[in-house]
């Protein structure tokens, strides 16, 4: 796991991550180097492992800043004192616009995750399962006070709408017509407009 910099050390450490980011995206995890990315980043391999275990290590952290930064919003959001429809919109809608702002970087790790060791791709998973868990609650928080339909599963409807989610690299581009937030907003209408009782 990735060690904890001090202020004083993110300079070296957020340059390693950038490197990398941008050698993962232009030739491939298993393409890049760890050498190749301390030379890219003008640091020895001594300063590297001194913030990052490995090359897994770097890739996990490329995902794993993005999916902490959503984890701290969603939970804002989920914590708030505003009606359940409108906490999970704004958690629908800023978990597409934040992934769309740090594109690369989830389209880096959902391209090359399955070439990371097997212990660190059981750490991802219960990171990312944290997040939909907490998702999932706003769901449930809604079918139980009956504001949401409650025949179909929370958990299915987390899957559907997050699927839709991690699908989103292959197919937005930043020079389109839609903005992030504008994708947010329908992706948070759409699931907002399936939760709805059906009438009668």
């Amino acid at each position: 796991m990735a060690r904890t910099a001090s202020s004083v050390d993110e300079p070296v450490r957020e340059r390693l991550l950038s490197v990398a980011t941008r050698l993962f995206a232009e030739r491939g995890f298993e393409g890049t180097s760890v050498q190749e990315i301390v030379a890219a980043a003008g640091v020895t391999k001594g300063a590297m492992y001194h913030y990052f275990d490995s090359k897994d290590d770097l890739l996990h952290e490329i995902y794993g800043r993005v999916l902490r930064m959503q984890m701290e919003r969603l939970t804002r959001f989920a914590e708030g004192d505003e009606p359940i429809e409108t906490r999970l919109y704004a958690a629908a809608m800023d978990v597409v616009a934040t992934t769309v702002e740090n594109l690369d970087d989830s389209k880096i790790f959902f391209r090359s995750n399955h070439q990371l060791s097997p212990e660190t791709r059981k750490v991802v998973r219960a990171e990312r399962r944290r997040y939909h868990e907490r998702f999932r609650d706003l769901v449930i928080e809604g079918q139980r006070e009956g504001t949401f339909r409650s025949d179909i599963p929370a958990e299915m409807v987390v899957d559907f709408f997050f699927g839709s989610v991690h699908h989103l690299g292959t197919w937005y581009s930043p020079e389109g017509t839609l903005s992030g937030a504008a994708v947010g907003r329908y992706f948070a209408d759409l699931l907002l407009a399936s939760l709805r009782p059906e009438a009668g």
